[in-house]
């Protein structure tokens, strides 16, 4: 479970902690303030010390959500990378690191979404957002815009659809198909040693051998 950070039970932190766990778990309806408050063995008064009410701690919680997935999505989309390859496993590392992508926060807010119009609408900006990093990170390496379009949809609503069908991946096996994924996505096979650093950062080791074509198993 990836949450804020760990703090004592009076602490802001352990209130927003509270309610994430309220909201992956059972949806904006069970972020109330008494359960909460029975949550973390505390009396309800000490939630008024860092919140004005239920609405400021939602929007807290949406803020958050806001600067980690979408704020970390753009910074990966922007890091440096000599090739496509090495800019598309720069925002791989957004879907293996709880600590860039909370996946549960984005399939929750994306639930809570279908019942408040203006959480609707600023997740179609923060969409917005994210399709524009990984589109100009496309062109970046010269895919022309119609091209560039189409992949980077088919990037974004592949990653939406992990999350909705709420896909449990064994990480070895996950791992053993990020070159076919990438070659997927690009249409290009990522190197050796671009693929090596790769696993490096998440601790993978080495890639097993596997075939250069077809589509993500």
């Amino acid at each position: 479970m990836n949450k804020i950070s760990p703090s004592p039970a009076s602490s802001r932190e352990a209130w927003l902690n509270a309610a994430y766990d309220a909201l992956t778990e059972g949806g904006v309806e069970a972020i109330k303030i008494m359960p909460l408050a029975k949550r973390l063995d505390t009396a309800r008064s000490g939630f008024y010390w860092h919140f004005k009410d239920r609405e400021a701690l939602l929007e807290a919680m949406i803020r958050h959500w806001e600067d980690k997935n979408t704020g970390n999505l753009i910074t990966r989309c922007e890091a440096y990378a000599e090739t496509i390859c090495e800019a598309m496993l720069n925002l791989f590392d957004c879907w293996l690191d709880d600590e860039l992508f909370d996946g549960r926060l984005d399939l929750a807010i994306r639930n809570w979404a279908r019942v408040d119009q203006a959480l609707g609408a600023r997740l179609a900006v923060a969409d917005g957002r994210r399709m524009k990093a990984v589109r100009t990170m496309f062109s970046r390496y010269g895919f022309a815009p119609e091209e560039a379009e189409v992949r980077t949809l088919t990037v974004i609503y592949t990653q939406i659809g992990y999350l909705s069908m709420n896909v449990s991946e064994d990480r070895t096996l996950r791992m053993s198909r990020v070159r076919t994924y990438i070659e997927v996505f690009t249409g290009c096979i990522p190197t050796a040693s671009e693929l090596a650093r790769f696993l490096a950062r998440h601790g993978a080791g080495t890639a097993p051998d596997q075939p250069t074509s077809g589509a993500p198993g």
